[in-house]
């Protein structure tokens, strides 16, 4: 009797232990599919993260290329303009140099003329230096057309130049002397055209002042320029009042 007891009580203590065994395995088991749940949650979020950084990263791969092209353009651009401003330049001494050749040798042929004149040359010596005279006169006539033509040339490179190595807000000088009139208004889109063009010295970006009997009307800024005419907008803020045909223009910023 006390033996089976005892076995009964052995019995009952090991279905105890391993009850107790087998909710501990739980907890392990409910503890470590716990932690692979937060893991799968946590790799899905880095996934996640890495494909949203991989997408920016390619998108600032692109602006970075994008940059790099648009820059190298620029400053091959800015290597045109450098070069034939300095062409422009060399072609503006040479013609000087000629100009004050032309001058001299107008000034030998007149001294001369007065020196035959006084000595009593005979009137075939006399006519031949006279029209050395003119030869010279209209030599000198077109070396100074083309030393204008330079000048302005010269002007519209250093104002290309200076769109790519000049500060942002320097202002386009236009030859003091330039005068205009409006022939014709939009105001729908708020531009005009003036009767005056690259051969007076007109040059893109240039700003001028509309005025009507000695008031001002309103400011323009220069977008297209032609032979003998250009097309400007009227500026924001500054249409002071109705700009209409025959208002005059003048530089708002005149080379000194």
């Amino acid at each position: 009797m006390l033996m089976r007891i005892s076995l009964i009580v052995a019995i009952l203590a090991a279905l105890g232990a391993g009850t107790l065994n087998v909710l501990q395995v739980r907890d392990k088991i409910n503890t470590l599919i716990s932690q692979r749940d937060d893991y799968h949650t946590n790799l899905t979020q880095t996934q996640g993260t890495l494909k949203t950084t991989q997408a920016k990263l390619d998108t600032t791969q692109k602006n970075l290329d994008q940059t790099t092209q648009q820059l190298t353009a620029s400053k091959a651009a800015q290597k045109k303009a450098e070069d034939a401003r300095d062409v422009a330049i060399k072609n503006a001494a040479d013609l000087t140099d000629k100009l004050a050749k032309a001058n001299q040798d107008l000034g030998t042929a007149q001294a001369d003329l007065a020196a035959y004149k006084a000595t009593g040359k005979s009137p075939d010596e006399i006519g031949k230096l006279v029209v050395q005279i003119r030869l010279d006169q209209e030599q000198i006539a077109a070396i100074n057309g083309e030393k204008v033509l330079l000048m302005r040339a010269n002007a519209r490179l250093t104002n290309e130049l200076n769109k790519y190595i000049g500060p942002a807000d320097a202002a386009v000088k236009l030859p003091a002397d330039l005068k205009g009139k409006v022939v014709v208004v939009d105001p729908k889109w708020d531009f005009v055209v003036l009767d005056i063009g690259d051969d007076q010295g007109v040059l893109d970006e240039g700003e001028l002042l509309v005025s009507r009997d000695g008031k001002l009307v309103a400011k323009v800024v220069v977008r297209t320029v032609e032979k003998d005419r250009c097309i400007a907008n009227i500026m924001p803020g500054w249409k002071l009042g109705e700009v209409f045909e025959g208002d005059v223009v003048t530089p708002a910023h005149p080379a000194s």
